[in-house]
């Protein structure tokens, strides 16, 4: 006897949480999710396949608002809220990691640093063109021998008469292969770590892809080579010096991230539930089997649980209360969820999970890459306990 599956929507706001979003953060989030749904999805899967980067998309993501969201208008952002930016992490996510780290990149690594350290002419010079998507930016911390111990870079730079001479490699860097310009952050003579604005063309900057990633397929990821690279005084942020400024920065991509997150993890759920109302097994949907109702049911509380963590580490943001350590709980949090996710979500729909005819497969590959970068789940459960505890287990 087969069992008739009623058609229902699938539900991912379990606790109406959408209640607590102004119209406009509800209207921001649907443009996006509209966009996602009809300019991302389509052709996502086939760019990931091929491993290509869709970089036409990048005119349209900046008519959309989405490079440097919180950015005032006078820069030439739309001065939004901090929930604002997250839900629009949110739902690039859904779409795609890779997609969402282009917008992640340019907005809190490379308008934010320029925004809050720059100079005025700095600010007037690139903002207002990032966020017309006009140039490309990357963000150049990690080195290949210097990961979660920032500190330690190797990276140089001297004066020069008019000029600053800098040297160094920075590794796994998002935009890199395509971006104008890079914020690089590199060590001055006196030892003190300050950030310069590296431009294309610089003579010595070099930024070559790098392949046979398995993951973020769709992101154009790359190193930085600077080998005696010329960059002008006035090309130096002004506004800080030591590791404040590159950590502040990835608090505000970390951030992000917690949304995005949510986002994938979203987009794995409805495909899963999905597929469990229409696949039949045994003369009945899977759907209706116990240890199927079990997985749906926990994925869905796990996001539920993150969407609340966002939503008040969004209210903090907003208020300029939220520490560094409540964003690295949040990210590492989110994440690992959705992580958990995307492999759950894979085993209820089997061997298609596998397949590119699914998202999930290409969420879960990503995935592994975003519990990696911008601090890994390991090291944000260090800064969570050095929270609690007062004590650095980092040496």
């Amino acid at each position: 006897m087969t069992i008739p599956v009623q058609s229902r929507a699938i539900v991912t706001d379990y606790y109406n949480i959408e209640e607590f979003f102004t119209p406009e953060q509800l209207a921001i989030r649907d443009a996006v999710q509209k966009w996602v749904n009809t300019r991302l999805k389509p052709i996502i899967d086939d760019y990931a396949q091929r491993a290509e980067c869709p970089t036409h998309l990048i005119p349209e993501m900046a008519q959309l608002g989405v490079f440097g969201p919180f950015i005032p208008e006078v820069y030439g952002g739309a001065g939004l809220d901090y929930i604002s930016y997250g839900l629009i992490m949110q739902e690039i996510e859904a779409g795609d990691s890779g997609i969402r780290s282009i917008a992640s990149v340019q907005s809190s690594l490379v308008m934010y640093p320029i925004w809050k350290f720059g100079s005025e002419a700095q600010r007037q010079k690139y903002l207002p063109r990032l966020a017309r998507g006009e140039i490309i930016g990357c963000f150049g911390l990690t080195e290949p021998n210097h990961g979660s111990n920032p500190a330690g870079m190797e990276s140089y730079f001297y004066e020069e008469g008019d000029y600053y001479v800098l040297n160094g490699r920075k590794m796994w860097i998002s935009n890199a292969p395509f971006a104008d310009i890079a914020i690089v952050w590199a060590k001055d003579s006196e030892d003190k770590i300050r950030g310069l604005i590296v431009e294309r063309g610089m003579e010595g900057f070099h930024t070559p892809e790098i392949p046979r990633k398995w993951s973020l397929r769709a992101s154009a990821t790359g190193e930085l080579v600077m080998d005696r690279v010329r960059v002008p005084k006035e090309n130096l942020l002004p506004g800080v010096e030591g590791l404040k400024g590159p950590l502040s920065c990835l608090n505000s991509a970390r951030y992000g991230i917690a949304w995005g997150a949510i986002g994938a993890a979203i987009d794995c759920y409805r495909v899963a539930v999905q597929y469990s109302l229409e696949r039949t097994q045994f003369g009945k949907p899977i759907a209706s089997f116990q240890l199927t109702q079990r997985k749906i049911a926990e994925m869905l509380t796990e996001i539920t649980k993150a969407q609340l963590l966002a939503l008040r580490l969004g209210q903090l943001m907003n208020a300029g209360r939220a520490t560094p350590a409540q964003i690295s709980l949040a990210k590492r949090n989110n994440v690992a969820m959705a992580l958990e996710v995307a492999r759950t979500a894979r085993q209820i729909l089997g061997g298609m999970g596998i397949t590119g005819d699914y998202p999930i497969m290409r969420h879960m590959m990503n995935l592994e890459s975003v519990i990696t970068y911008e601090g890994t789940h390991e090291i944000h459960l260090l800064i969570t306990g050095q929270d609690i505890t007062g004590i650095s287990a980092f040496v």
